[in-house]
């Protein structure tokens, strides 16, 4: 299995430094990642090359890409455990995504369903937003990973990812793990507060009310949640009523930062009377969450130095692996190399 520790299944996940981390980021993702960091052999990229497929301000991708990188340590990712690095600090991954570019056909990448809505948003489309696909396969594949966690609306990305590998070992050889993309049963969607039936996401951290920031002050986290959408009646429990998505979402956050059963999470409110208990429970857990990861953020940001360090420990330890893979890559379609690199 390509140097794989045995036994071990391998992780590769990726977020992007592009807008403030949030709940939803948390319970979907990173709180399930930290959770997996033992059993499994994970890389965990935050991806900057594929932030840059829209404008950005250069001191602001610099920013949040340590921002991003804090919040997952803070969150619990040990380096000692696990692989935390920038994509762009590991060269092979853009080696490796022109290598897979050519032998990617066009109509592949031109079906996908956030190219064609992204692209149908904008007056000019840029090259590296037709090819962001194949870059993702390329982080992928480029680790030999066996799973790939993501949510609902990169699925299609992973499952490219997989006809990019079969295309590879068809036409060179087996070369490549055919990667699964796994979908989180729990905490993979968590919705805005102002808008129970829309996924939580950075695209609305404008809209007062709509999440919470990993890095928000209790008093903060507190308003957003009172703040929001639930229904007109007051039985607190799980519903597939659509009309009571907003409590839905509360249990639901509740649940997973618990870790209860939903039968658990109900007997935690039979004796709540009304929505406000509800939300100063979700608020009061949510807080107790947050709060040490936010010390431990402020913290690392305050010692960039270290956050470096750490980040140079990962991407050492990223190219360990991904550099003999992209050496593989490279012999099998007829790219010179050094003998024996």
């Amino acid at each position: 299995m390509n140097g794989q520790i045995k036994n071990r299944r391998r992780v590769f996940s990726g977020v992007q430094p592009s807008g403030d981390l949030h709940l939803g980021n948390y319970l979907g993702a990173v709180k399930g990642w930290v959770a997996g960091q033992v059993e499994k052999e994970n890389f965990f990229c935050i991806v900057d090359l594929h932030a840059i497929t829209v404008r950005q301000n250069p001191e602001d991708l610099r920013r949040r890409t340590r921002e991003v990188a804090a919040l997952c340590f803070a969150a619990g990712l040990d380096p000692d455990k696990c692989t935390v690095f920038v994509q762009s600090h590991v060269e092979e991954h853009a080696e490796g995504c022109w290598i897979l570019n050519c032998i990617t056909p066009l109509g592949w990448l031109e079906r996908m369903t956030q190219y064609k809505d992204k692209a149908s948003r904008q007056e000019s489309v840029m090259t590296g937003l037709l090819g962001y696909p194949v870059l993702m396969a390329a982080d992928i594949i480029l680790y030999d990973a066996n799973e790939v966690p993501v949510g609902d609306d990169q699925k299609q990305h992973v499952e490219l990812a997989r006809d990019i590998a079969q295309r590879f070992n068809n036409l060179f050889g087996d070369t490549f793990v055919v990667p699964e993309p796994v979908i989180p049963t729990i905490g993979a969607r968590v919705m805005g507060l102002d808008n129970p039936l829309v996924k939580m996401a950075k695209t609305y951290s404008d809209v007062r009310g709509h999440l919470v920031r990993m890095v928000d002050e209790p008093k903060e986290i507190e308003r957003s949640i009172k703040r929001a959408v639930t229904d007109s009646g007051n039985e607190i429990r799980f519903s597939d009523d659509p009309e009571k998505a907003g409590v839905n979402n509360l249990l639901g956050i509740y649940q997973v930062i618990t870790d209860k059963s939903k039968s658990e999470v109900e007997t935690d409110f039979s004796d709540a009377v009304g929505y406000g208990v509800l939300k100063a429970r979700v608020a009061e857990a949510v807080i107790t969450e947050l709060t040490p990861i936010r010390e431990k953020f402020n913290y690392l940001m305050g010692d960039i130095t270290e956050l470096d360090r750490l980040l140079q420990r990962g991407a050492d330890q990223a190219r360990a692996v991904s550099r003999p893979k992209l050496n593989e890559v490279k012999r099998r379609i007829g790219l010179t190399l050094a003998e024996g690199s």
